[in-house]
């Protein structure tokens, strides 16, 4: 089995797979990932075509859309008959199903599986996989996405990457939603902990309020990833959206937010730096630490 990209969420992917008991092998860009690698349990390859040349089952876990083309674009004419691609980044499905539609060309089973869940879901096994493609080929490949996590298959082609953006896409609106509603009640004068206590025991509950809340009122902005991949998403389905002539009234007030927010910021980590920005035009934070 090959892995092709180690970053934050390859490399425990990596570790996961090779404590399972899988023969890993994986690649990067970045050489000097390779240690990092090796302590993991697995083999290191140098490059990209020779990984695909030696493996049966290719991941590709990789920062975002531009990534996976640049790496497929070395890798699609390696693959061979009755092999296996699972990509597991977050980019846009309407690419993801135009790469699929390749590999099948070629004979090669294609999955995508976007991953729900940070860092330490990855490290300890707990992702949510949204998993599109042929159920055959999910149910082929469950015990191997087992062991990462909780595998929801949720359609065809391209249905992992685009249940994964909607997820984010409402988790970003909600963070949105609930630090105004805050902003409400830390400039009225109430405790910032008894509301938020409130919330999560009433009908406005959401895993947002009981589960990230706390931390953001911490000042936590999620610096586990970059606000740039948070807009190239939103983007993505907003291209989704047009070329489905749905209503994107409400989530591209959204994506604004989070456009201001990497026009003030510029790319910085934080998936909830919009917030910073809202609490930057209050004049007030959402609480006296942040």
């Amino acid at each position: 089995m090959g892995v092709i990209g180690v970053g934050r969420m390859g490399l425990p992917i990596c570790a996961r797979l090779a404590a399972a008991g899988w023969a890993v092998s994986a690649t990067d860009l970045r050489p000097e990932r390779e240690a990092d690698v090796r302590a993991a349990g697995a083999g290191w390859t140098p490059d990209t075509a020779g990984l695909v040349d030696g493996a049966d089952v290719v991941l590709t876990v990789l920062p975002g859309q531009a990534e996976v083309e640049a790496v497929m674009a070395v890798a699609m004419a390696r693959l061979r008959p009755e092999m296996t691609w699972i990509d597991m980044t977050s980019g846009d499905p309407r690419t993801a199903r135009a790469l699929v539609a390749d590999a099948a060309a070629r004979g090669v089973e294609a999955l995508d599986a976007g991953l729900g869940g940070g860092v330490p879901a990855a490290e300890d096994g707990t992702l949510q996989l949204f998993v599109g493609g042929d159920a055959a080929a999910v149910d082929r490949h469950r015990s191997l996405l087992r062991c990462l996590g909780r595998v929801e298959h949720v359609g065809g082609p391209g249905g992992g990457r685009l249940v994964k953006l909607l997820v984010n896409l409402l988790w970003f609106g909600q963070s949105l939603a609930v630090s105004e509603a805050m902003l409400v009640a830390r400039r009225s004068g109430l405790e910032p902990d008894v509301v938020a206590g409130a919330l999560g025991r009433s009908a406005a509950a959401s895993a947002f309020v009981t589960a990230d809340l706390p931390a953001l009122l911490d000042g936590d902005y999620r610096d586990s990833f970059e606000l740039e991949r948070c807009c190239a998403q939103i983007d993505a389905l907003a291209g989704v959206a047009h070329e489905l002539a749905v209503p994107f009234e409400l989530s591209e007030t959204v994506r604004g937010a989070y456009r201001a927010a990497l026009e003030r910021y510029g790319p910085v980590d934080g998936e909830l730096r919009p917030v910073a920005l809202l609490e930057e035009r209050a004049g007030i934070a959402l609480r006296d630490s942040a």
